[in-house]
């Protein structure tokens, strides 16, 4: 776990320092999810700071932030906010898909059967996967993407999200979950745009 973490954040210092020489234009990724209903809800705020290596190739930090709230028919209540650090890198593909790997590292309250508890241990998550990704005149590109997370440690904060489930051949029951997920990523360009790619727009 910290050979990863220490990977991405080396990852994400150096291609700082390569921005800083190269002057390539950065991007901040923002994407969100939200439910709720009678008996509680969660959202979740996930932010990127990308640094383009190359017209293909971005890799930066990544922040977000999990909350949820329930109540049940007896009157108990609870809610909980987890924050979380980590690091990404995608590569696109001629404007049309893009694959990636993040990497974020979490404290959680959830234990492993699923409970709230008063102490947070660590959780780690490594999706891989891909999809669609699209520019849309130099303001905005969207990637929606399917991801698999590799570590699927039973306290991850996102297994209530997992697309896929497991079921009991003989009773039809859920016997697990797989651990897939959706992401949508808005990236948005900022800074100026350098004079060689106006002349390559022209």
């Amino acid at each position: 776990m910290k050979f990863i973490l220490s990977s991405f954040l080396i990852l994400a210092t150096s291609s700082i320092l390569l921005y800083a020489q190269k002057n390539e234009r950065p991007e901040i990724g923002v994407e969100g999810f939200a439910s709720a209903s009678t008996t509680g809800g969660s959202y979740s705020l996930g932010l990127k700071y990308g640094v383009k290596l190359n017209e293909n190739i971005i890799v930066g930090p990544s922040f977000r932030i999990l909350k949820s709230w329930s109540s049940n028919s007896v009157g108990q209540n609870y809610s909980f906010s987890i924050n979380g650090l980590g690091g990404f890198a995608h590569f696109r593909y001629s404007n049309t898909i893009f694959g990636g790997v993040e990497y974020e590292l979490f404290r959680s309250p959830i234990n492993s059967y699923g409970y709230i508890t008063s102490t947070k241990n660590f959780v780690s998550t490594l999706f891989i996967g891909g999809g669609f990704s699209r520019e849309f005149k130099d303001f905005v590109r969207v990637n929606a993407g399917v991801f698999y997370d590799a570590i699927n440690q039973l306290n991850s904060p996102f297994r209530s999200s997992y697309m896929m489930k497991k079921t009991n051949p003989t009773t039809g029951q859920i016997a697990g979950y797989i651990p897939v997920i959706y992401r949508i990523t808005f990236f948005f360009p900022i800074g100026k745009i350098k004079e060689d790619e106006q002349l390559d727009e022209e």
